[in-house]
């Protein structure tokens, strides 16, 4: 009966001493930060993926972590049976679907990037390969994360890590000319 009650009193001493030696919040394991996004992305877009020059419903917002709340995209405004193209030549990766959403993911000629559409019915096959403009499938009327009205996320993605897919627009397509030096008018 004693050692029992040795071992009941000892358990609230071992639980102290593993309580002060284990290590503060500081040295606990965090998730690993997410990469600063690289700025070598070309500017290699040739259209934009619906429409001639969408709204942009809801921008890239790169999450903090790689686990971490963001926007891996961005939502562009587009009708329910709208044509999808390819922004650029490329290969296909994926047509099919994820977590019952129609997506297509395309992977550029001759970069390490890839762009994803969704919800796209997709009218293109894994392996296919498609020229910048090409359609490779339709806006689907369900599936969106835009609420009522659908739209295309469009992303891109490097090794992984996520960018922002607009800066493959050039900036004639982001309605964005070069810079133009005006005369100084003097009175």
């Amino acid at each position: 009966m004693r050692r029992v009650l040795a071992r009941v009193a000892l358990c609230p001493a071992l639980l102290m001493v593993s309580v002060l030696l284990a290590p503060g919040p500081s040295a606990r394991a965090q998730p690993p930060a997410a990469p600063d996004p690289p700025a070598d992305v070309p500017a290699i877009a040739r259209l934009w993926p619906v429409g001639s020059r969408p709204p942009v419903l809801r921008g890239w917002q790169p999450p903090a972590t790689p686990y971490g709340p963001g926007h891996r995209g961005v939502d562009l405004a587009a009708g329910a049976g709208s044509p999808v193209r390819a922004v650029a030549p490329g290969r296909v990766s994926f047509a099919g679907r994820v977590a019952g959403r129609g997506v297509v993911a395309v992977e550029l000629a001759g970069t390490d990037l890839r762009t994803t559409y969704e919800p796209v019915g997709a009218s293109v096959r894994e392996g296919d390969e498609v020229a910048a403009g090409e359609v490779i499938g339709t806006v689907e009327a369900t599936g969106s994360h835009c609420g009522a009205s659908a739209c295309v996320h469009w992303g891109l993605l490097r090794d992984g890590t996520y960018l922002n897919p607009l800066s493959l627009l050039p900036p004639r397509l982001l309605g964005r000319g070069p810079s133009r030096l005006l005369p100084v008018l003097t009175a």
